[in-house]
């Protein structure tokens, strides 16, 4: 799916960086504008972040648009938060995991496990679709720190080349 929407702006980098970006937060397109939830962005200060010219971002819409394909799903799109910076602040833990392979399943349902079975409630986990990301991680939020043992037992679970937390 993702070859098939990347493959609408190929011949435009700009708009590939827009169509990432759009991604990377959930942003959506509804009537030809780009949105976060309910807000409304303007063209101007998303070009500015993106370091590409405000019609970068208006002709990624309008194409958007133009293709039912690509409106069915871009209409769709929510973002989320992401409590991975913010987390200590609440006096939560969390653990960020390196696979091996990260198109391998079950590597979320290994990890899940093993904090589970010490009784502690997962807060958020976030994966970061491997096609999408260059080097993709999964970013476990808990209801409190993880003790040493718990994080050893993580490394030896499938899946898992490597732990850091935060």
């Amino acid at each position: 799916m993702w070859k098939k929407i990347y493959s609408y702006f190929k011949r435009y980098p700009a708009q590939q960086k827009v169509v990432a970006a759009m991604l990377s937060y959930g942003l959506s397109v509804k009537k030809g504008k780009i949105f976060c939830g309910n807000i409304e962005l303007s063209a101007s200060k998303m070009a500015r972040a993106l370091k590409v010219d405000r019609r970068a971002i208006i002709t990624t819409a309008e194409t958007i648009m133009k293709h039912k394909e690509l409106r069915e799903f871009f209409s769709d799109l929510m973002p989320t938060s992401n409590f991975k910076e913010a987390a200590s602040k609440m006096g939560w833990g969390v653990i960020e995991i390196i696979p091996k392979d990260a198109s391998m399943p079950g590597i979320l349902a290994n990890v899940s496990k093993i904090i589970a079975d010490e009784k502690i409630s997962i807060r958020q986990a976030i994966v970061d679709d491997y096609v999408l990301k260059e080097e993709p991680r999964l970013y476990i939020i808990t209801e409190k720190p993880l003790k040493g043992n718990m994080i050893e037992k993580i490394k030896k679970a499938k899946g898992v080349k490597g732990v850091a937390t935060y």
